[in-house]
């Protein structure tokens, strides 16, 4: 079986991750490297671990994880898609079983929310890693003077983070609303918070949000 330190180890995905996240600085987005596919990866894995699925499964997620933004150096627009078809190639390539490249590329193509669904256990775990990824260090920009929304609410995050219950995953954020309005928050994530809830639903648990000491969901 391939392992996702073989996967991690592969200098055709990590350029494929590297010139994805180049096209996306130049578009103005915020950070998609190696420190989020990283992050999104290990997250995965965590939550099918939480919730007690066997550790190929897992492993499959934290695969996905890594993988899951390579379709950005083909173009933002449906990149969830062609990231899908270029992971498809790359795992055919190296000996991955049809069986389990299916679930890892089913995930990577139902990641995005415009076009997401939680199908199986992995596609939901990517989902919920990958959109509760929100913290100051993704903003790029240098200039608050030009920021848009998404700099402002990535900016205002104080501390993120994760927190596996009994039956519950709850994201906890605190925001400076000096920088950012809690409108702004829900103005760009209220799509993807409840992307997560079905994310959630599909484990079996509950998904909930607390920002600045107040229950949200």
């Amino acid at each position: 079986m391939v392992t996702l330190q073989e996967i991690k180890s592969n200098a055709e995905i990590a350029s494929y991750i590297r010139k994805a996240d180049e096209s996306l600085l130049a578009l103005g987005f915020t950070e998609h490297s190696f420190a989020h596919v990283g992050r999104v990866s290990a997250l995965a894995r965590q939550i099918l671990e939480w919730l007690g699925y066997d550790a190929r499964t897992a492993e499959l997620a934290a695969i996905a994880g890594w993988l899951h933004d390579i379709g950005n150096v083909v173009n933002r627009v449906d990149h969830a898609q062609s990231g899908a078809v270029m992971a498809f190639r790359i795992l055919d390539k190296m000996g991955f079983a049809p069986e389990e490249t299916a679930t890892v590329i089913t995930a990577i193509g139902n990641h995005d929310e415009r076009t997401a669904f939680p199908v199986n256990p992995v596609a939901a775990a990517l989902i919920l890693a990958d959109k509760t990824d929100v913290r100051a260090n993704r903003v790029r920009n240098k200039d608050r003077t030009t920021f848009d929304i998404h700099d402002r609410v990535n900016y205002s995050v104080r501390r993120s983070e994760v927190r596996l219950g009994e039956g519950e995953l709850l994201l906890v954020l605190e925001i400076d609303t000096a920088v950012c309005a809690l409108m702004d928050y829900f103005e760009i994530f209220l799509d993807r918070m409840l992307l997560c809830r079905k994310a959630a639903e599909k484990l079996g648990v509950r998904f909930g949000l607390e920002i600045n000491g107040q229950t949200m969901m």
